[in-house]
């Protein structure tokens, strides 16, 4: 039943219905968003509440939200669902592994504490409050935010919402890891036991170009140039539930590497190394990716058996070191001897110089001081007593 409004309020009614025997009253107002540009017709919003005053002022904030421009539509929608569908709509692009992370963020922790929230009204406290209850180190807490973050703010893009409440939010501080690279007689130990291992090409490749473990797996002979001596790094292996395939590198780019001399020699025999396995598989050999470092069988090599190798290794060499280790050595003695941060970027296939500022600026700090010690020493040389 619609009773006459009020004055002043213009569109806003009260509503009364009867339902099993009871009656139920509240107050209703609608108003004009737009017009379909299709059709010509208004697009009409409707707004309810429990007294006048509730809708009154709901009323008024909406139409001067369109007056200034500023208006988002109500939107029926949960977070739980929004991350659906921005799961399946807007992902399409992204890698594999990181299609994988990011539903793990969605399903594990995003959706469990604000999967039934309505979209249009999850505020910045809300997010707050649930990064907080998050019982995972500041990192994952990071990784968690950087997913939804992501996903509100194509809400915002589309229009659900109107800002993205997590720019609001405070994360806690993400401590940096501490980078450990290898000293110089470390190296030069772990070389030595490299040699007693069957992967000691990889390892060798690795020391001295800086590649991930993914590029290194990855890299197919028609990407060694002998005649030029140049590397080009296009693709990685990465796993799967346990299925390998083909990707781009981590930023998404290729690069190509001019490495010592060491690396082409220690590529030249890997490459004669394969050629006797192949002649004595007894027809058994495929390496249809035409892979550098394959099995006896030209099968490609499994990660985790490669770190088992590498543990090995060092073990027996008497360090404590990661795989990925290699890569931050490269890179500091890159620094170390001499080369500048662009030329060390390119090399790693970082996206840009200041991230490699930002990692390894310590390093490069140490040189700073080392250069301001070398010059005190020269002024002290050359100043007049």
């Amino acid at each position: 039943m619609a009773r006459k409004a009020a004055a002043g309020t213009g569109t806003i009614r009260k509503k009364t219905q009867i339902k099993h025997g009871k009656e139920y009253t509240w107050w209703e107002a609608r108003y004009t968003t737009g017009y379909d540009p299709g059709t010509g017709k208004q697009i009409q919003k409707t707004i309810t509440g429990k007294t006048q005053k509730e809708v009154s002022q709901k009323l008024k904030a909406a139409t001067a939200a369109i007056d200034e421009g500023t208006y988002v539509a109500p939107c029926k929608m949960t977070v739980g669902q929004w991350m659906d569908t921005w799961r399946e709509e807007y992902l399409g692009s992204v890698k594999p592994l990181t299609l994988q992370t990011y539903s793990l963020q969605i399903d594990k922790h995003i959706k469990p504490g604000l999967g039934a929230t309505k979209l249009d009204t999850l505020t910045p406290h809300l997010v707050q409050k649930f990064y907080n209850s998050l019982q995972m180190s500041p990192k994952s807490v990071k990784n968690v935010h950087g997913v939804l973050h992501s996903a509100l703010q194509q809400a915002v893009l589309n229009g659900l919402i109107s800002v993205n409440p997590t720019n609001a939010c405070k994360l806690p501080k993400v401590e940096k890891y501490e980078i450990q690279p290898l000293e110089p007689h470390q190296v030069a130990a772990l070389l030595q036991e490299a040699r007693k291992d069957s992967y000691a090409n990889l390892f060798t490749v690795a020391v001295f170009t800086g590649m991930r473990q993914g590029e290194l797996l990855g890299l197919s002979w028609d990407n060694v140039n002998f005649e030029t001596g140049i590397i080009t790094v296009k693709q990685q292996l990465q796993c799967k539930d346990g299925n390998y395939f083909l990707q781009t590198p981590k930023n998404g780019k290729g690069r190509t590497i001019l490495p010592a001399q060491v690396v082409m020699d220690t590529l030249k025999a890997e490459q004669a190394k394969q050629q006797k396995a192949q002649e004595s598989s007894m027809g058994a050999w495929s390496n249809p990716h035409n892979f550098v470092f394959t099995d006896a069988l030209g099968k490609h090599l499994v990660r985790r058996t490669v770190v088992k190798h590498f543990k090995a290794i060092t073990e027996r060499a008497g360090i404590t070191a990661r795989f990925h280790d290699l890569r931050h050595s490269f890179a500091v003695n890159s620094l170390m001897i001499g080369d500048d941060v662009k030329t060390v970027q390119a090399n790693l296939g970082h996206a840009t110089a200041a991230f490699t500022l930002d990692v390894y600026g310590h390093i490069t700090q140490k040189m700073q001081e080392d250069s301001a010690n070398r010059m005190q020493q020269f002024f002290e040389s050359v100043r007049v007593q």
